[in-house]
Protein backbone atom coordinates (compact mmCIF):
# COMPACT_ATOMS: atom_id res chain seq x y z
CA UNK A 1 0.00 0.00 0.00
CA UNK A 2 0.97 3.61 -0.57
CA UNK A 3 0.52 5.18 2.85
CA UNK A 4 0.95 8.85 3.71
CA UNK A 5 1.37 9.88 7.34
CA UNK A 6 0.14 13.44 7.86
CA UNK A 7 1.75 14.42 11.14
CA UNK A 8 5.28 13.09 11.58
CA UNK A 9 5.19 13.29 15.36
CA UNK A 10 5.23 10.57 17.99
CA UNK A 11 2.25 8.46 16.91
CA UNK A 12 2.72 9.18 13.21
CA UNK A 13 6.39 8.26 13.41
CA UNK A 14 5.62 5.04 15.28
CA UNK A 15 3.04 4.00 12.68
CA UNK A 16 5.02 5.03 9.63
CA UNK A 17 8.27 3.41 10.72
CA UNK A 18 6.64 0.09 11.54
CA UNK A 19 4.55 0.05 8.36
CA UNK A 20 7.63 0.81 6.25
CA UNK A 21 9.58 -1.99 7.90
CA UNK A 22 6.70 -4.32 7.01
CA UNK A 23 7.04 -3.44 3.32
CA UNK A 24 4.51 -0.66 2.84
CA UNK A 25 5.45 2.43 0.79
CA UNK A 26 5.40 5.19 3.41
CA UNK A 27 5.63 8.95 2.90
CA UNK A 28 5.62 11.47 5.74
CA UNK A 29 4.38 15.03 5.49
CA UNK A 30 6.95 16.88 7.59
CA UNK A 31 8.62 20.24 8.01
CA UNK A 32 11.90 21.85 9.01
CA UNK A 33 14.32 19.70 11.04
CA UNK A 34 12.00 16.70 11.05
CA UNK A 35 11.82 16.77 7.25
CA UNK A 36 15.60 16.92 6.90
CA UNK A 37 16.23 14.23 9.52
CA UNK A 38 13.78 11.74 8.01
CA UNK A 39 15.18 12.14 4.50
CA UNK A 40 18.77 11.89 5.74
CA UNK A 41 18.43 9.04 8.22
CA UNK A 42 14.96 7.48 7.90
CA UNK A 43 12.95 7.01 11.09
CA UNK A 44 14.20 5.39 14.30
CA UNK A 45 12.09 3.78 17.01
CA UNK A 46 13.36 3.41 20.56
CA UNK A 47 11.42 0.57 22.14
CA UNK A 48 10.34 -0.11 25.71
CA UNK A 49 12.99 -2.78 26.27
CA UNK A 50 15.81 -0.48 25.16
CA UNK A 51 16.18 -1.98 21.69
CA UNK A 52 15.93 0.06 18.51
CA UNK A 53 14.26 -0.33 15.13
CA UNK A 54 15.27 1.59 12.01
CA UNK A 55 13.11 2.35 8.97
CA UNK A 56 15.59 3.61 6.34
CA UNK A 57 13.24 3.49 3.34
CA UNK A 58 10.66 6.08 4.39
CA UNK A 59 10.59 9.41 2.61
CA UNK A 60 9.39 12.82 3.69
CA UNK A 61 8.01 15.76 1.74
CA UNK A 62 6.75 19.15 2.84
CA UNK A 63 4.00 19.64 0.28
CA UNK A 64 1.14 17.18 -0.06
CA UNK A 65 1.16 17.70 -3.81
CA UNK A 66 4.69 16.24 -3.78
CA UNK A 67 3.42 13.03 -2.21
CA UNK A 68 0.61 12.50 -4.74
CA UNK A 69 -2.45 10.25 -4.45
CA UNK A 70 -2.28 7.54 -1.79
CA UNK A 71 -4.11 4.35 -0.89
CA UNK A 72 -4.25 5.36 2.77
CA UNK A 73 -3.87 8.71 4.53
CA UNK A 74 -3.19 8.48 8.26
CA UNK A 75 -4.22 11.73 9.96
CA UNK A 76 -2.11 11.82 13.13
CA UNK A 77 -2.24 15.56 13.83
CA UNK A 78 -4.20 17.11 16.67
CA UNK A 79 -7.87 17.83 16.10
CA UNK A 80 -7.48 21.62 15.94
CA UNK A 81 -4.77 21.26 13.26
CA UNK A 82 -6.91 19.47 10.67
CA UNK A 83 -8.47 22.67 9.37
CA UNK A 84 -5.01 24.06 8.62
CA UNK A 85 -4.41 21.18 6.19
CA UNK A 86 -7.27 22.20 3.91
CA UNK A 87 -7.57 22.29 0.95
CA UNK A 88 -4.08 20.84 0.30
CA UNK A 89 -5.10 17.51 1.84
CA UNK A 90 -7.06 16.66 -1.29
CA UNK A 91 -3.80 16.35 -3.24
CA UNK A 92 -3.37 13.00 -1.45
CA UNK A 93 -6.74 11.68 -2.60
CA UNK A 94 -7.29 9.20 -5.40
CA UNK A 95 -10.63 7.57 -6.23
CA UNK A 96 -10.34 4.94 -3.45
CA UNK A 97 -8.16 6.72 -0.87
CA UNK A 98 -8.99 5.92 2.75
CA UNK A 99 -8.58 8.68 5.36
CA UNK A 100 -7.93 7.21 8.80
CA UNK A 101 -8.61 9.73 11.57
CA UNK A 102 -6.18 8.91 14.39
CA UNK A 103 -7.20 11.94 16.43
CA UNK A 104 -8.27 12.30 20.06
CA UNK A 105 -11.75 13.38 21.08
CA UNK A 106 -15.06 13.62 19.27
CA UNK A 107 -14.38 13.72 15.50
CA UNK A 108 -16.01 16.09 13.04
CA UNK A 109 -17.64 13.11 11.32
CA UNK A 110 -19.41 11.83 14.47
CA UNK A 111 -22.94 11.99 13.00
CA UNK A 112 -21.98 11.06 9.43
CA UNK A 113 -23.42 7.68 8.43
CA UNK A 114 -24.99 7.36 11.88
CA UNK A 115 -28.61 6.33 11.41
CA UNK A 116 -30.97 8.34 13.59
CA UNK A 117 -32.36 11.78 14.27
CA UNK A 118 -28.99 13.53 13.97
CA UNK A 119 -27.59 11.76 10.89
CA UNK A 120 -25.31 14.04 8.89
CA UNK A 121 -25.25 16.77 11.53
CA UNK A 122 -22.07 18.83 11.83
CA UNK A 123 -20.32 19.87 15.03
CA UNK A 124 -19.29 23.51 15.30
CA UNK A 125 -16.91 22.85 18.17
CA UNK A 126 -14.62 20.68 16.05
CA UNK A 127 -15.54 21.75 12.51
CA UNK A 128 -16.66 25.39 12.44
CA UNK A 129 -18.70 26.08 9.35
CA UNK A 130 -18.32 22.48 8.16
CA UNK A 131 -15.03 23.18 6.34
CA UNK A 132 -13.47 19.78 7.06
CA UNK A 133 -16.60 17.88 6.09
CA UNK A 134 -16.72 19.83 2.82
CA UNK A 135 -13.18 18.75 1.91
CA UNK A 136 -13.15 15.14 3.18
CA UNK A 137 -16.01 12.98 1.98
CA UNK A 138 -17.54 10.72 4.62
CA UNK A 139 -17.13 7.78 2.23
CA UNK A 140 -13.35 8.03 2.56
CA UNK A 141 -13.21 8.00 6.34
CA UNK A 142 -12.11 5.16 8.59
CA UNK A 143 -12.46 5.91 12.31
CA UNK A 144 -9.72 4.93 14.72
CA UNK A 145 -8.90 5.02 18.42
CA UNK A 146 -5.22 5.41 19.35
CA UNK A 147 -4.11 3.64 22.52
CA UNK A 148 -0.26 3.75 22.46
CA UNK A 149 1.79 6.45 24.14
CA UNK A 150 4.99 7.68 22.50
CA UNK A 151 7.26 10.71 22.40
CA UNK A 152 9.17 12.41 19.59
CA UNK A 153 12.51 12.78 21.39
CA UNK A 154 14.35 14.38 18.48
CA UNK A 155 13.71 14.88 14.75
CA UNK A 156 13.15 11.50 13.15
CA UNK A 157 13.34 9.59 16.46
CA UNK A 158 10.35 8.28 18.44
CA UNK A 159 10.49 6.69 21.87
CA UNK A 160 7.67 4.22 22.50
CA UNK A 161 6.33 4.45 26.04
CA UNK A 162 3.77 1.67 25.81
CA UNK A 163 1.07 0.13 23.65
CA UNK A 164 0.49 -1.10 20.09
CA UNK A 165 -3.29 -1.10 19.65
CA UNK A 166 -5.15 0.98 17.06
CA UNK A 167 -8.85 0.10 16.84
CA UNK A 168 -10.41 0.69 13.41
CA UNK A 169 -14.03 1.10 12.33
CA UNK A 170 -16.19 2.00 9.34
CA UNK A 171 -18.56 4.85 10.14
CA UNK A 172 -21.61 2.70 9.41
CA UNK A 173 -20.33 -0.26 11.44
CA UNK A 174 -19.86 -2.50 8.39
CA UNK A 175 -17.03 -4.96 7.81
CA UNK A 176 -15.64 -3.92 4.44
CA UNK A 177 -12.87 -5.37 2.27
CA UNK A 178 -10.91 -2.15 2.56
CA UNK A 179 -10.92 -2.06 6.35
CA UNK A 180 -9.89 -5.71 6.46
CA UNK A 181 -6.98 -4.94 4.12
CA UNK A 182 -5.92 -2.01 6.31
CA UNK A 183 -6.20 -4.07 9.47
CA UNK A 184 -4.09 -6.85 7.93
CA UNK A 185 -1.41 -4.36 6.85
CA UNK A 186 -1.22 -2.93 10.35
CA UNK A 187 -1.05 -6.39 11.92
CA UNK A 188 1.81 -7.34 9.59
CA UNK A 189 3.58 -4.27 10.98
CA UNK A 190 3.21 -5.61 14.51
CA UNK A 191 0.17 -3.65 15.65
CA UNK A 192 -3.06 -4.87 17.15
CA UNK A 193 -5.67 -3.50 14.77
CA UNK A 194 -9.10 -4.90 15.64
CA UNK A 195 -12.09 -3.85 13.55
CA UNK A 196 -14.96 -2.55 15.68
CA UNK A 197 -18.62 -2.54 14.71
CA UNK A 198 -19.08 0.40 17.09
CA UNK A 199 -16.18 2.81 16.64
CA UNK A 200 -18.08 5.62 18.37
CA UNK A 201 -18.45 3.54 21.51
CA UNK A 202 -14.69 2.92 21.47
CA UNK A 203 -14.08 6.66 21.08
CA UNK A 204 -16.24 7.43 24.12
CA UNK A 205 -14.41 4.98 26.39
CA UNK A 206 -11.11 6.75 25.73
CA UNK A 207 -12.70 10.20 25.75
CA UNK A 208 -14.38 9.44 29.09
CA UNK A 209 -11.05 9.84 30.84
CA UNK A 210 -9.55 12.46 28.52
CA UNK A 211 -12.41 14.96 28.98
CA UNK A 212 -11.86 14.98 32.75
CA UNK A 213 -8.26 14.12 33.58
CA UNK A 214 -6.71 16.23 30.80
CA UNK A 215 -8.24 19.60 31.73
CA UNK A 216 -7.96 18.98 35.48
CA UNK A 217 -4.27 18.20 35.05
CA UNK A 218 -3.75 21.30 32.89
CA UNK A 219 -5.18 23.46 35.68
CA UNK A 220 -3.50 21.72 38.63
CA UNK A 221 -0.26 20.41 37.07
CA UNK A 222 -1.02 17.07 38.71
CA UNK A 223 -0.33 13.61 37.31
CA UNK A 224 -3.02 10.98 36.82
CA UNK A 225 -2.31 9.25 40.10
CA UNK A 226 -2.28 12.60 41.94
CA UNK A 227 -5.73 13.48 40.59
CA UNK A 228 -7.17 10.06 41.38
CA UNK A 229 -5.72 9.87 44.90
CA UNK A 230 -6.83 13.35 45.98
CA UNK A 231 -10.50 12.94 46.97
CA UNK A 232 -11.78 16.35 45.76
CA UNK A 233 -10.31 16.00 42.25
CA UNK A 234 -11.24 12.33 42.04
CA UNK A 235 -14.84 13.33 42.80
CA UNK A 236 -14.69 16.20 40.30
CA UNK A 237 -13.48 13.83 37.57
CA UNK A 238 -16.27 11.39 38.46
CA UNK A 239 -18.92 14.14 38.19
CA UNK A 240 -17.61 15.22 34.79
CA UNK A 241 -17.54 11.61 33.59
CA UNK A 242 -21.08 11.00 34.84
CA UNK A 243 -22.34 14.00 32.87
CA UNK A 244 -20.55 12.76 29.74
CA UNK A 245 -21.93 9.25 30.22
CA UNK A 246 -25.47 10.62 30.25
CA UNK A 247 -24.79 12.53 27.02
CA UNK A 248 -23.32 9.46 25.33
CA UNK A 249 -26.10 7.13 26.43
CA UNK A 250 -28.70 9.51 24.99
CA UNK A 251 -26.81 9.12 21.70
CA UNK A 252 -27.10 5.33 21.93
CA UNK A 253 -23.65 4.55 23.34
CA UNK A 254 -23.35 1.65 25.78
CA UNK A 255 -20.45 1.75 28.24
CA UNK A 256 -19.02 -1.73 28.84
CA UNK A 257 -17.01 -0.77 31.92
CA UNK A 258 -18.04 1.09 35.05
CA UNK A 259 -17.06 4.65 35.87
CA UNK A 260 -15.13 3.48 38.94
CA UNK A 261 -13.17 0.96 36.89
CA UNK A 262 -12.28 3.64 34.32
CA UNK A 263 -10.94 5.89 37.09
CA UNK A 264 -9.03 2.98 38.60
CA UNK A 265 -7.44 2.34 35.23
CA UNK A 266 -6.25 5.95 35.04
CA UNK A 267 -4.84 5.74 38.56
CA UNK A 268 -2.95 2.58 37.64
CA UNK A 269 -1.07 4.46 34.92
CA UNK A 270 0.78 6.23 37.73
CA UNK A 271 2.69 9.51 37.67
CA UNK A 272 1.86 10.27 34.04
CA UNK A 273 1.41 13.79 32.70
CA UNK A 274 -1.57 14.05 30.36
CA UNK A 275 -1.10 15.39 26.85
CA UNK A 276 -2.93 18.61 27.76
CA UNK A 277 -0.62 19.24 30.71
CA UNK A 278 2.39 18.63 28.46
CA UNK A 279 0.98 21.12 25.96
CA UNK A 280 0.56 23.77 28.69
CA UNK A 281 4.10 23.16 29.89
CA UNK A 282 5.52 23.54 26.37
CA UNK A 283 3.36 26.46 25.28
CA UNK A 284 1.41 24.51 22.65
CA UNK A 285 -2.26 24.91 21.79
CA UNK A 286 -4.42 22.46 23.75
CA UNK A 287 -7.00 20.07 22.29
CA UNK A 288 -9.77 21.67 24.29
CA UNK A 289 -12.60 21.63 21.75
CA UNK A 290 -12.25 18.01 20.65
CA UNK A 291 -11.87 16.72 24.21
CA UNK A 292 -14.22 19.01 26.16
CA UNK A 293 -16.04 21.58 24.02
CA UNK A 294 -17.49 18.86 21.79
CA UNK A 295 -19.04 17.10 24.78
CA UNK A 296 -20.68 20.35 25.87
CA UNK A 297 -22.07 20.76 22.34
CA UNK A 298 -23.39 17.20 22.35
CA UNK A 299 -24.95 17.93 25.74
CA UNK A 300 -26.90 20.75 24.15
CA UNK A 301 -27.85 18.55 21.20
CA UNK A 302 -29.28 15.95 23.60
CA UNK A 303 -30.71 18.41 26.14
CA UNK A 304 -28.29 17.25 28.85
CA UNK A 305 -26.92 19.63 31.51
CA UNK A 306 -23.12 19.53 31.83
CA UNK A 307 -22.34 22.09 34.57
CA UNK A 308 -19.11 20.52 35.85
CA UNK A 309 -17.70 20.04 32.36
CA UNK A 310 -18.64 23.61 31.43
CA UNK A 311 -16.96 25.08 34.52
CA UNK A 312 -13.67 23.29 33.84
CA UNK A 313 -13.92 24.16 30.14
CA UNK A 314 -14.26 27.86 31.00
CA UNK A 315 -11.21 27.79 33.27
CA UNK A 316 -8.98 25.96 30.78
CA UNK A 317 -10.21 28.19 27.94
CA UNK A 318 -9.01 31.24 29.85
CA UNK A 319 -5.70 29.58 30.69
CA UNK A 320 -5.14 28.61 27.07
CA UNK A 321 -6.09 32.07 25.84
CA UNK A 322 -3.65 33.71 28.23
CA UNK A 323 -0.78 31.43 27.28
CA UNK A 324 -1.40 31.89 23.56
CA UNK A 325 -1.72 35.67 23.75
CA UNK A 326 1.53 35.89 25.70
CA UNK A 327 3.20 33.14 23.67
CA UNK A 328 4.09 31.61 27.01
CA UNK A 329 4.11 28.34 28.86
CA UNK A 330 3.37 27.36 32.43
CA UNK A 331 5.41 24.94 34.53
CA UNK A 332 5.76 24.11 38.21
CA UNK A 333 9.47 24.20 39.07
CA UNK A 334 11.33 23.56 42.34
CA UNK A 335 12.00 26.67 44.42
Amino acid sequence: MKICVVGAGAIGGYLGARLSRAGEQVTFIARNRNLAAINANGFRLLLEDGSEEHAPDVRAVQGMQDAGPQDVVLLTVKAHQVGDLLPDLRALFGPQTMVVTMINGIPWWYFHKLVGAHEGRGLESVDPGGRIAAHVEAERIIGSVVYPAAELVEPGVVKLIEGNRFTLGELDGSRSERIDALSQAMMRAGFKAPVSKDIRGEIWVKLWGNLSFNPISALTHATLEDICRFPPTRELAARMMAEAQTVAEKLGVEFRISLDKRIAGAEAVGAHKTSMLQDVEHGRAVELEALVGSVIELGRVTGTPTPNIEAIYAAVSLLSRGLQSRQGRLQVLPV
